[in-house]
């Protein structure tokens, strides 16, 4: 388990059992702290360890105890493997946890048989999980790995092009130094964009005096567009209507009268206006979703 630290926990019965250290070779029953061990002890002990690692039954505290000091031992490998990343704005810890994990991961893989350095399997394994960190959770929405990495290779290009160029590399450029179509350029540079998101609530300058936050610019959907359609679709619908119910509709809905007030202009009681106001506009409605 790895702390928010990004130094790793040791389980409290491995570490405090003084008995473990008895079943331990004489190398590793001196380590008092595993994290201070010089480089060059630390890579003759890991070789030992991960011999006697191979042999132990995992899930016994024997176990446990040698596969986190392992873990321990070789966090130095994890922490060179981050320095790679400086120039990533992802926090240090959480990288130097995401390494960790790649480190205990090339632990459980590791052959001891094979007669490969450790340091040799451990640090690809530690730099593909950073990667893949970022591949999976950095960007602001999801883009297929091809994409991110012609993302990459673009962005390579584009430096050396520049330099050469003394300008900004064209599309064509771009595709004819990388190999690849212009289309695939353009989708490549596209996808870039995703890798960040801006806020919609950014944009204003320093001294206040920018355009202000981007949200603020943004249209909104009219509501009344949506009416333009059912105008539309309504006219020829009322012109085919008798002459008194297009008057009712008139008053009702242009000049804004009540029904008794209807019914008072054209001499019918307010309940028969009702009726003739309800049976047209069900006759429109019908006819709208004929349409």
């Amino acid at each position: 388990m790895v702390a928010p630290t990004g130094e790793l926990l040791v389980p409290a019965a491995a570490s405090t059992a003084t008995g473990l250290r008895e079943l331990l070779p004489p190398e590793l029953a001196a380590v008092e702290d595993p994290r201070e061990v010089a480089p060059a002890d630390a890579r003759a002990l890991t070789r030992v360890l991960l011999r006697r690692l191979a042999t132990l039954e995992e899930g016994t505290r024997e176990y446990s105890y040698v596969r986190s000091t392992l873990v321990e031992m070789n966090l130095s490998l994890v922490r060179f493997a981050v320095r790679r990343f400086d120039s990533h704005r992802e926090p240090k810890e959480d990288l130097l946890q995401v390494g960790a994990m790649g480190l205990i991961k090339a632990i459980d893989r590791f052959d001891p048989e094979l007669g490969v350095e450790f340091t040799t399997f451990a640090l690809p394994t530690v730099l593909g999980e950073i990667r893949r960190h970022f591949r999976d959770t950095t960007w602001a929405v999801h883009v297929p790995r091809r994409l991110q990495e012609l993302r990459i290779t673009l962005a390579r290009a584009q430096e050396g092009l520049a330099q050469r160029l003394d300008r900004a590399p064209t599309v064509a450029e771009l595709a004819a130094h990388v190999g690849i179509g212009p289309e695939e350029v353009v989708e490549g540079l596209t996808a870039a964009n995703g890798h960040t998101a801006g806020s919609l609530d950014g944009g204003s300058g320093e001294d206040g005096d920018g355009p202000g936050p981007l949200g603020d610019h943004l249209g909104e959907d009219d509501r009344e567009l949506a009416l333009v359609e059912d105008l539309v679709a309504l006219k020829p619908l009322v012109g085919a209507l008798p002459e008194r119910e297009r008057l009712i509709l008139s008053m009702r809905f242009c000049e804004d009268l009540t029904q008794s007030q209807i019914g008072a202009r054209l001499g019918l009681s307010q309940m028969h206006v009702s009726r003739l106001l309800s049976r047209t506009l069900r006759h429109l409605r019908e006819g709208l979703e004929a349409a």
